[in-house]
């Protein structure tokens, strides 16, 4: 008889008998998914809603293409794609933890503290059961600082030099955005005193708005823009398809924008909550465009199709502060008040001969504030009092800061650019090179 034989055959059947013990002491000691799974939907939702909202880049950069004229487009297309990548190295550098300082209920976090993600193949024992990655958690907010930055593109198009420009851009989304919105987002004074901005009617868009708005009054309007007597000269966009399919860029990515403010997913009630947010904005949206679509018929014999494009994005803004808490009714007359504010506000800034070239501030600054004052009629817990001190807080810290740096950038490297320069277009005078050289070449 063989005794190797025998004996390999015993020890098969002990290891055999000892597998189903073993299995249950590794079930015991790994986490069901019940303990891991909200942590992993949640990754997944900031993933996923973090790529809508990176895509509004591209939202914002073709809107901005179309609505300056062809001379400027390079400029334009170089000042987002520039953007965008600045906010994302100033938001790892110091904006994220300044932003989210962990325990906190003051005024300024800790400044110059560089985001470190989660170790690789991080143990669930080691995770933040309780959220969501590192990772996750920052590139969601990191898209969020990034879109701020574009509204200021936008409004100070055709005449502000590049470099400039993506100096403040720096401060804005380094310093000025992580400081104001940790008195909310990263529990500071604001969050403390009950002040309620969902997913950033105030926190992001009036933010972008102010600073435009500073912006725009230190910068002065476009040679030929207004005449003494105070006479709007219009000066139409190179491409209005191009507008039109960077409004309905911004329209999809605006679902991960509130949709993904949640920051949950993994309960029901999450789930469906996501849903319910993704239809409010929606409709909001579209209210927004068809009352500009009407009223523009009705004010001016014919409808504007620029107008529509802002009555919608005004929409978006105006249902952002509150998605989850209003009925599809609700969404839509809060949407379409936005709509009628794009209408009235932007010839009021024409009348100010404050010149904002694509519309920004009347969309992200007014619906802006329209949208955080809605939250009063559907969050039982917010107050009017405390919504009026937070968006006073945010006008005040971002238009003041705003214009003390567009003051010393000024000073110091010049913000505008020659009366030849803007002539001509700033793709040859500022970049040397054009979005559609054959329009120039006859």
């Amino acid at each position: 008889m063989d005794m190797n034989r025998i004996t390999k055959t015993g020890l098969a059947a002990a290891a055999l008998t000892a597998l189903p013990s073993l299995a249950l002491a590794q079930d015991a000691a790994a986490p069901g998914f019940d303990e891991i799974g909200p942590y992993i939907m949640t990754t997944l939702l900031f993933c996923m809603a973090g790529f809508l909202v990176f895509f509004m880049a591209a939202g914002f950069a073709m809107l901005e293409g179309g609505l300056v004229r062809s001379k400027n487009v390079t400029m334009q297309m170089t000042k987002n794609i520039a953007l965008y990548s600045i906010a994302a190295i100033m938001y790892w550098f110091m904006g994220f933890n300044l932003m989210y300082p962990g325990e906190f209920n003051g005024y300024v976090g800790t400044f110059f503290s560089p985001t470190v993600l989660d170790p690789v193949g991080v143990a669930a024992a080691d995770a933040a059961l309780d959220y969501a990655s590192v990772g996750s958690d920052f590139f969601f907010q990191l898209v969020f600082v990034a879109a701020t930055a574009s509204i200021v593109s936008g409004a100070l198009a055709e005449r502000i030099k590049l470099w400039p420009f993506l100096v403040f851009v720096v401060l804005l989304t380094g310093v000025m955005y992580p400081i104001s919105g940790s008195w909310q987002w990263g529990g500071g004074w604001l969050s403390e005193a009950g002040f309620s901005d969902f997913a950033g009617s105030t926190v992001v868009h009036s933010v972008g708005g102010w600073a435009a708005l500073a912006g725009a009054i230190v910068l002065g309007p476009r040679l030929g823009k207004y005449d003494k007597e105070g006479k709007v000269h219009p000066m139409p966009g190179s491409n209005l398809a191009l507008a039109t399919l960077g409004t309905f860029i911004l329209w999809l990515g605006w679902f991960g924008f509130n949709g993904g403010s949640q920051l949950a997913m993994g309960t029901v009630g999450d789930v469906s909550d996501v849903s319910r947010i993704f239809a409010n904005t929606n409709m909001a949206a579209a209210a927004g465009a068809v009352t500009a679509l009407i009223l523009t018929q009705v004010m001016y014999k014919k409808p504007d199709l620029t107008m529509v494009l802002n009555g919608a994005l005004a929409g978006l803004v105006s249902i952002t502060a509150e998605p989850l808490a209003p009925s599809l009714f609700g969404s839509l007359w809060i949407g379409a008040v936005g709509g009628v504010i794009v209408v009235f506000t932007v010839p009021l800034l024409d009348k100010l001969k404050i010149d904002d070239v694509v519309g920004a501030i009347p969309v992200h600054l007014f619906a802006g504030i329209w949208g955080t004052i809605a939250v009063v009629f559907y969050n039982g817990d917010a107050s009017l009092g405390t919504q009026l001190l937070g968006i006073a807080a945010y006008g005040v810290f971002t238009f003041v800061g705003s214009l003390v740096v567009w003051f010393i950038l000024k000073a110091v490297m010049g913000i505008r650019v020659d009366e030849e320069a803007e002539i001509n277009g700033l793709d040859i005078a500022e970049m040397g090179m054009e979005a559609y050289p054959e329009f120039s070449k006859g």
